[in-house]
């Protein structure tokens, strides 16, 4: 068996997540893409890591509940039998509304993946990784967003407010673990050219929220994954507690 570190990406079949995924394989990461539903994607994503030499699988499950967040690390454990990084990247958007138009499902969906999902992915990674359970150390990226200081006003403050409640756990999970060889960052995203926009039933925002970046333009899933491998690396060994804005100057 390879002595390769493993990393587990949540969301890990398309945008971002297949970024990180691909490029995390070619710094000689083994790489486990999870998937809500696309097995076609995250398959492709696998496929385009194993035929350039790298190693990687896919694992399907939901991270708003704890069957699918069992059945993701049942396989980091029967399939690796070890962790060493966690980019908890899962997320979702919803349709553009005002806080008076939310309704308690949108918000109980909101907060089951984007919030509380990604707490307990976190947990398990801690379980695995710290020196206190026995483990080796690693390191966790959480995604966050540049909405968290933006607030997101008239389209959907609900994501803005659970990528706030992201960086709040970031930086406590860190200082937590900070002596169990485990480092914890978040990379908080701008305007990035993904198809989550459409998800949200918008799906040119990202081109036409341009002229409202400094920059000019969106970010690319790439520029986005370069920040996640970063913080992952032996570069970043004595970062901790931080949250990286890769948001074109937004």
């Amino acid at each position: 068996m390879s002595d390769h570190p493993v990393l587990l990406i949540t969301g890990g079949s398309r945008g971002i997540g297949a970024s990180v995924a691909r490029k995390a394989a070619q710094q000689g990461w083994r790489v486990l893409v999870n998937y809500l539903s696309n097995e076609a994607a995250a398959e492709d994503v696998v496929s385009a890591i194993t035929s350039a030499g790298g190693e990687a699988s896919a694992v399907r499950g939901d991270t708003s509940n704890e069957a699918g967040i069992a059945a993701i690390f049942d396989a980091v454990d029967s399939r690796y039998g070890r962790l060493d990084g966690l980019v908890n990247n899962a997320g979702v958007v919803d349709y553009t509304a005002r806080v008076d138009e939310f309704s308690r499902e949108r918000l109980d969906r909101m907060f089951a993946i984007n919030v509380i999902g990604k707490i307990r992915c976190a947990s398990e990674a801690v379980r695995r990784m710290s020196t206190r359970h026995g483990g080796k150390g690693g390191a966790i990226v959480n995604v966050s967003s540049i909405a968290a200081i933006h607030g997101s006003a008239g389209q959907y403050v609900d994501y803005a407010a659970s990528k706030a409640a992201i960086d709040t756990f970031t930086l406590g999970l860190a200082r937590e673990v900070a002596q169990e060889g485990i480092r914890v960052n978040a990379v908080r995203p701008g305007i990035t050219d993904t198809d989550i926009h459409a998800s949200g039933g918008l799906p040119d925002r990202a081109h036409e929220l341009a002229s409202a970046i400094p920059m000019g333009r969106p970010g690319t899933p790439d520029e986005i994954a370069d920040c996640i491998l970063y913080l992952l690396s032996e570069r970043a060994s004595y970062v901790t507690g931080s949250i990286l804005n890769a948001s074109g100057g937004r």
